[in-house]
């Protein structure tokens, strides 16, 4: 048990919420087609200003955004950035729904390797038992390799 800055017990210690910009370069990279980089900030303007049918926001706002420069964008925005990276806005908003969105981006990016999406789709139609026997495999594989429970 630790104690936080106001004397309390608390039995686990939470991680420290990322910045705006640390979550939209994080989606921006994310969501980046598989061997491409993430967009430029004028891709991600453009974009944005295309699906809005108006000028909605500017290539240099974006940058600062994604560099921490502008840290109180409007709800707008929030939502316009969502959208172009297919996340709720709930995202920049909320640490929980942040990490619930992480999780399922970690598994778009682990189907982006052709090797993954392989196997996966190679799984499909196996029974119960087998898919269980392939997980197990995985795992034992992962601890040989030295590489963490996912």
């Amino acid at each position: 048990m630790i104690m936080n800055e106001v004397g309390d017990h608390r039995d686990e210690v939470s991680p420290k919420p990322r910045s705006l910009a640390e979550k939209l370069e994080h989606l921006l990279t994310v969501t980046a087609p598989s061997g491409q980089r993430p967009p430029s900030n004028e891709e991600v303007a453009t974009a944005i200003n295309i699906a809005a049918g108006e000028k909605t926001i500017s290539a240099t706002y974006v940058w600062q955004l994604r560099t921490g420069r502008k840290t109180n964008p409007t709800m707008r925005h929030l939502e316009a950035l969502a959208q172009y990276c297919g996340v709720s806005a709930a995202y920049f908003l909320d640490e929980d729904e942040a990490r619930k969105i992480d999780d399922q981006l970690g598994l778009l990016e682990a189907l982006k390797e052709s090797d993954a999406r392989d196997i996966a789709l190679r799984s499909t139609g196996l029974s119960e038992s087998s898919r269980r026997a392939l997980h197990s495999m995985i795992d034992q594989l992962r601890k040989l390799e030295g590489l963490p429970d996912t």
